[in-house]
């Protein structure tokens, strides 16, 4: 078990459980906040386990049928809880609003409080300990999870806030007032979950840093090439497909050429994790006279990396 999978299957583990404690807390106080705390688990529940499935088909190689991999599984994966996320806030909004019309009436508070305070802890030792995975790994579903159950501690931290006003104002409409605010964060994390999961559906460039880190480093080797032109960059998962045109000098020979190529990817691929590099050389029009070479003459030279990478 790889340690994606290994992390996706603890948060069902706990996922699970949560979802047990909070509607035993919601039967035995009526709370319609407890009652969508418990929604939302369940929603979290679904994620993880559509997280849980999608890091094993994204660490899987390349085949015949997906010769690049199959890193888009963890984009879908993430476009698949943001919609879950939204049907989780839209089902809380109708009860509470439904609570409000007809009236709220909340009955021993006190367990309701033990299990959320339970249950705020145990969702940030899980999120943690999945955003830590994320970052080691990669991995865009394990983040959205992460992000998920912590959008859970804030939310249940706002259903926590109502329960005590509740108990100690006595006012009972507290807790559905509490389930809709809790229900806009619900949406504020859908859509930021969604947006940044389709990113990698659409092929997406890679971020604006991640850029600069290959630029600098191909020209770091500038002397040994002239340039390079046309890069086109996209991330699947959490592997990374560049694609660019490298300018070489005039009459560089075959061997040569490949040796270069050979040494920049295996610096990039020390700077940046996961890249997939495809390039492309052409000739340089033999007149900028900026090469470290005769390009005119193709006067032999020892192409020496050590201390380019």
């Amino acid at each position: 078990m790889t340690r994606k999978t290994r992390a996706a299957t603890f948060s069902i583990a706990s996922n699970s459980l949560l979802i047990l404690l909070k509607i035993v807390a919601g039967i035995l106080t009526g709370s319609v906040s407890l009652i969508a705390e418990a929604i939302h688990s369940c929603m979290d529940l679904a994620a993880a386990i559509i997280a849980f499935f999608s890091v094993r088909i994204s660490d899987k190689s390349p085949d015949e049928k997906h010769p690049f991999g199959h890193g888009k599984a963890e984009n879908i994966s993430g476009v698949a809880e943001g919609l879950l996320i939204f049907i989780a806030a839209i089902i809380i909004v109708y009860e509470a609003i439904q609570k409000i019309i007809k009236g709220a009436h909340l009955e021993t508070v006190e367990i309701g409080l033990a299990i959320i305070a339970v249950s705020i802890v145990t969702n940030v030792l899980v999120s943690r300990y999945l955003m830590r995975t994320a970052k080691q790994t990669d991995s865009l579903a394990l983040e959205a999870d992460a992000k998920h159950l912590t959008t859970d501690v804030l939310t249940m931290a706002g259903v926590l806030v109502g329960l005590v006003l509740a108990r100690i104002t006595g006012l009972d409409i507290f807790d559905p007032i509490t389930a809709l605010l809790v229900a806009m964060m619900i949406m504020k994390a859908a859509y930021d979950i969604t947006k940044k999961s389709f990113a990698g559906l659409m092929d997406t460039r890679l971020p604006r840093d991640e850029e600069e880190t290959i630029e600098l480093v191909i020209n770091d080797h500038i002397g040994s090439l002239v340039s390079f032109h046309d890069m086109r960059t996209r991330k699947a998962g959490s592997q990374r497909f560049v694609e660019l045109h490298l300018v070489l000098p005039h009459k560089v020979a075959l061997e040569d050429a490949h040796t270069i190529c050979d040494h920049l990817e295996d610096h990039i691929r020390g700077e940046l994790p996961n890249v997939d590099l495809s390039i492309h050389t052409e000739p340089c029009s033999a007149e900028c006279g900026s090469c470290s070479i005769d390009c005119q003459t193709g006067d032999e030279r020892e192409w020496d990396f050590e201390n380019k990478v």
